[in-house]
Parts: C-alpha cells; structure tokens; sequence
C-alpha cells in the first residue's frame, strides 16, 4: 500500500496508537481488495450503519470507549441509521419487556455516538441524503459510508463514490479521513456488466423493478434504459422512486451503483460507453416482474392471518411521499365510507423530515386518518422473534428481505389498509 506522509505518519502512530490501529485495518481490508493506495474522503459528512444498542454488542461499545479514549474521533460529523425503537409504534406488554433487554444499551450507544461527532439528534436516519437532514454529497465525493440503501443513492443518483463498506469500517474511514482506492471508487468499478432493458406496459412498482434487477445482477453494476419513458428528470418524484428502487437492488441483491440512461449524472455524460466490453443482456417485461412477486415466499404460520400492522417507508419516506400517501390514503377512504385506517399503520421517515411535514396541513389529516409517524427502523423493530410471528404487511422489499414481513404492491396495500382483503 503506497501512503502519502500523513497517512504514514498516523500508521506510525504520531497520532496516537488507536488512530494508528484504525489505519492499519482500513489497510488490511483494502489490500484484500488489491488497493494500492488510499483515498482521502472528500465528502462533507460520514454516514453510520450502527444505530441500534443491543445489548449483545458489548465488544462494539468497548471498541468504541477505545476510540474516544485514544482521542481516535471523527474528522468529520456523521449521520447514522435509524434507532429501533420508538413508543408510537405499537407493542403489546411482552414485546414492550422484550425490547427494553434487547436494547437496554441504546442510551448508552447514542452518547458515545455524541462523543465521536455525530451531526445531530435528528441525524438518525437511513436516507441522511434528504434536504431536511443535510448530508448530501456532491458528484464525485469520495465517501466512507455504510448502509445498502444510503450508499447505492449516493452512488448512482448522487454520483459519489463510495464502496458498501461494512459497520465500523464506515466510522474507521470517518476516523482517519481516507479510504481505500477500489471497487465504485475507481472509473473502471464503476462501469456497467449489464444492460437492463425495461420494456413494461406501464412504469413498474419501484420495489419491485429493483428486486428483479437486484436478484439477477446480484454486485454487478446494471445500465438501465428504458425508464426515460416515465422520467424526463431527477424530480423529487423520481429520486423518492429511484430511493426505493435501490434499496430493493441492493438488498434484494448487492448492488452498490446503477446507472439509469438520461438520468443518472454519469449516465448523462457518458452514455452507454459506461458498458463494459462483453456486458450481459436481461429484458425486463410484465412476465418477468409478475414472477419475481409470484415468487417471493410468504413465512407468515398463518397464511391467511389477518393483518396486524402495515410499514410503509424502508428506507424512509421523504416528505413528498409523506403528502402523496396522505392524499391516497384519505380518498381511499373517502370512497369506501370509511374515517380511519382499519389495521395499525406505520410510516417512518427521518426526524428533521418528520419536524417539517408537522408543520403541512396534511399532518393532521394523516394522523386524522389514523395513521402514525415515525423515525424508526421497521428492520431492527422487526427482525426479533417477538414481532417475527406478527402478520405484518408492507411495500417494501427491503423489508420483506430481512423480516418476516409480507410484501405487497402500495395499491393493494393502501387496499388493504383501508378495509380490503388480502
């Protein structure tokens, strides 16, 4: 690994001995990857995977007494993923027990996240990148972020560059302000394999789009045409569709960076020279995107259990997606005769997103409607045995990846939420 003369000097520990370790891992892991070099991170603000303070995790928070021990601290402030837990969301009295063992350290957790330079108390979310929260790289940045859903936006709307690094790693590279030269952060990692043609009768569910890609490409970078059809530009509607569109991709599969043709900024500036030489074809139709749900398993015991609670918003809703789901939900509810949602609904969306959309009138039509707000993360309130034995609904894939949630298409779940049957 060549370093330059800082990079050297915290490997010799002129900055302390932790800083030193925290270097000499970044190094090992880049040379698993063959990097030869280290690239200082240009980004304003990190971003955190390790939000949650379970209480297995003692090594992670004596690893993290270490850092601010050693004065190892972030050299820039940094957002972190959602925490698990909030006292909206419904629990019954054993889930209630069950979560204060499972999470006693989430106190403990967010102080020293305050100690290694988080950006704020409304900085616990996975979509950091949203103008309400502030951490927004520009083109090129280079990064040192966790988080599937955070890190694929950056790369591919954004057009940053950052690699899926791993929990820690994220706040090491935060640490020492460089990362290692690899993968997405290089002009060649970032070309495509695959060429994704959509050829849909109509503009395909965002989660669902995302999972057929992400399931065939798996890491591979995918360039998708087809898609100019139903977006002529980054709106906010496109980035809240390509937001869930890449969390399905990269949870549904592992991919870190997609380029959209005409869209997406490397797109636009290059084109489809961004294939790479003897890239794959794949077709997606309204064959392949009815099979790939038809294919999903259903893990409920009960099959035909009747809904306890819906999530709407993994990753987190941005604050236009809070309005529209505001207006369908109320006319669905208009047409049906109907005043409140008929099951438990939850929509999650970060806190300085959330502290904004209390201040529109549709707040309080939403709430009105029954519905409740959150900042949690749906994932870590669902993926215990607790809540795994709850038919849950959702439209999110990311969702149904990791829990046992049940996925359905937002018009069937606004259906269901407003009375309908499964």
């Amino acid at each position: 690994m060549e370093l330059t003369k800082r990079q050297q000097d915290i490997l010799d520990g002129k900055e302390g001995d932790v800083k030193a370790k925290v270097m000499k891992t970044l190094i090992m892991y880049g040379e698993t990857f063959g990097s030869t070099r280290m690239a200082d991170i240009t980004g304003e603000y990190g971003h955190l995977v390790t939000s949650f303070g379970l209480s297995v995790m003692k090594p992670v928070y004596d690893l993290m007494d270490t850092l601010i021990e050693g004065g190892a601290i972030s050299s820039q402030k940094f957002s972190v993923d959602p925490r698990p837990l909030e006292d909206v969301v419904p629990r019954n009295f054993i889930q209630n027990i069950f979560f204060k063992v499972m999470y006693s350290k989430q106190k403990d957790y967010d102080a020293q996240l305050k100690k290694l330079g988080i950006l704020s108390d409304d900085a616990y979310t996975c979509t950091c990148y949203m103008d309400e929260v502030g951490n927004c790289p520009k083109k090129g940045d280079i990064l040192s972020w966790a988080e599937s859903s955070a890190v694929v936006y950056a790369n591919s709307i954004l057009g940053a560059r950052c690699n899926r690094n791993s929990g820690i790693l994220d706040l090491f590279g935060s640490i020492v302000g460089c990362v290692p030269y690899f993968g997405l952060l290089t002009d060649e990692g970032r070309k495509a394999d695959w060429l994704i043609e959509v050829r849909t009768s109509r503009k395909p569910e965002a989660q669902l789009l995302g999972s057929a890609i992400g399931m065939k490409v798996m890491e591979d970078v995918p360039y998708i045409v087809g898609m100019d059809r139903y977006f002529t530009s980054l709106d906010d509607e496109a980035k809240a569709y390509f937001k869930d569109f890449g969390a399905a991709t990269a949870s549904n599969g592992a991919v870190g960076l997609y380029h959209v043709e005409s869209l997406t900024p490397e797109a636009v500036e290059e084109g489809r020279a961004l294939l790479k030489e003897g890239y794959k074809t794949f077709v997606i139709d309204d064959e392949v995107l009815k099979a790939t749900e038809m294919n999903y398993p259903i893990i409920w015991k009960d099959k035909n259990a009747h809904p306890k609670l819906a999530f709407i918003g993994c990753p987190h809703l941005s604050y236009a997606q809070l309005v529209s789901w505001t207006n369908r939900i109320g006319d669905a509810l208009k047409s049906k005769g109907m005043k409140n949602v008929s099951i438990d609904t939850v929509m999650t969306a970060a806190p300085a997103v959330l502290k904004e959309f209390k201040k529109s009138e549709e707040y309080g039509r939403l709430t009105g409607y029954g519905v409740k707000l959150s900042y949690i993360c749906p994932l870590m309130y669902m993926n215990n045995p607790m809540c795994g034995s709850m038919p849950v609904v959702t439209c999110s894939n990311k969702l149904r990846t990791y829990t046992s949630a049940r996925y359905f298409r937002e018009e069937k779940l606004l259906d269901i939420i407003t009375g309908g049957a499964l």
